[in-house]
């Protein structure tokens, strides 16, 4: 054994830190739940572009009837059948006015704006979206119409988180004797098709926004009820429930307190799909002439009203087509969004 003495040089040792941070724990800075859930839908490129898309819609239902000086309710019939006519963009040869009209003789290019060799009064007048057989100006009318659609997706939502919630969280919970009376209700009420409902709405109260209201908050809450019920189910025989309930906590406390915030999320994701059902809920009754009276207008009575004419000016019906197929889609993309954001399994499945 060498017993001489060791000796140690400064650069024998080095400090772990200074050969970096390989071997070193990082740690993570705690994000809340919603944060979580927040990031996940900022990742998601279908929900913000359904989101932005049904900002913009909301802003041009808000500005979009004042942006002329027409009303949803005014009409000249010297500008009837007008097809639509933009500033700047009639210099490219698009939405100048013209359109083409099939007649027994063929197809003709007509331009009821102007007319060469004769003075019309259109020269200088401009319909964004065309004006209808009466004369009404569309583009005012479809803005004024998307608030109803919007008006009937606040009532569907509010409807949802209100009633449906607490009847499927209350009839779940309780189970029993409360559950089966509440369940029972309920079938009988869905049993109900809603185009019956509302013509009987109709007999006893006068056509319009508030019998639409009153039949989607009828029945429009049974499938909330359902998916809430359901999630009460399996969640309070766990042991955070027995928890509360041997500390003496009172059983709506229990419900809303410490179920309920387990299962929001699902119910927010519910209550988005059911916005889409809503709308095209309204639109429909509106098509078959069970929707708001003239010369209110929503985008299911442009649409029927425009079918009629169809065949020869087909740009009535093009646009309040496409600003109702954007709403829906774009709730749809929000929802889907919503569903990933707050369980990101389901994308697995």
């Amino acid at each position: 054994m060498n017993n001489e003495q060791m000796e140690f040089k400064p650069d024998d040792f080095v400090l772990v830190g200074s050969l970096g941070d390989a071997f070193v724990d990082e740690s993570y800075k705690k994000e809340s739940y919603w944060k979580d859930i927040l990031s996940r839908f900022m990742k998601n490129k279908g929900a913000l572009v359904g989101l932005i898309f049904i900002i913009l819609v909301v802003i041009m239902a808000l500005v979009g009837p004042g942006l002329n000086e027409h009303t949803y309710y005014s009409q000249i019939i010297a500008h009837q059948n007008l097809a639509p006519r933009i500033p700047g963009l009639e210099d490219l040869g698009i939405f100048n006015g013209s359109e083409t009209m099939n007649t027994s003789t063929g197809t003709v290019v007509v331009n009821k704006y102007v007319v060469p060799g004769k003075v019309t009064g259109l020269e200088k007048t401009y319909y964004w979206f065309g004006t209808d057989v009466l004369g009404r100006d569309i583009f005012t009318r479809t803005w004024q119409g998307t608030r109803i659609s919007l008006y009937i997706a606040l009532v569907a939502v509010i409807v949802d988180m209100l009633f449906g919630m607490s009847y499927g969280l209350i009839s779940g919970y309780f189970g029993g004797k409360v559950d089966m009376a509440m369940q029972r209700f309920s079938e009988v009420l869905n049993g109900i098709p809603t185009l019956v409902l509302v013509t009987l709405l109709i007999i006893v109260m006068k056509p319009g926004l508030g019998t639409i209201t009153l039949a989607l908050a009828l029945t429009g809450w049974i499938g909330m009820s359902r998916i809430a019920r359901a999630q009460v189910l399996k969640l309070k025989e766990q042991e955070f429930i027995l928890a509360s309930k041997t500390l003496g906590a009172k059983d709506f406390f229990i419900i809303f307190k410490e179920i309920l915030p387990n299962i929001f999320g699902q119910l927010i994701i519910m209550s988005m799909f059911s916005v889409p059902n809503a709308i095209f809920t309204e639109a429909f009754l509106a098509f078959v002439g069970l929707g708001v009276p003239q010369p209110q207008a929503s985008l299911g009575s442009l649409i029927s009203d425009a079918f009629k004419s169809f065949t020869t000016h087909p740009y009535m019906i093009i646009f309040p087509v496409i600003v109702l197929a954007v709403i829906m889609l774009s709730f749809n993309l929000l929802a889907d969004g919503l569903r990933d954001a707050f369980d990101p399994k389901m994308k697995e499945r």
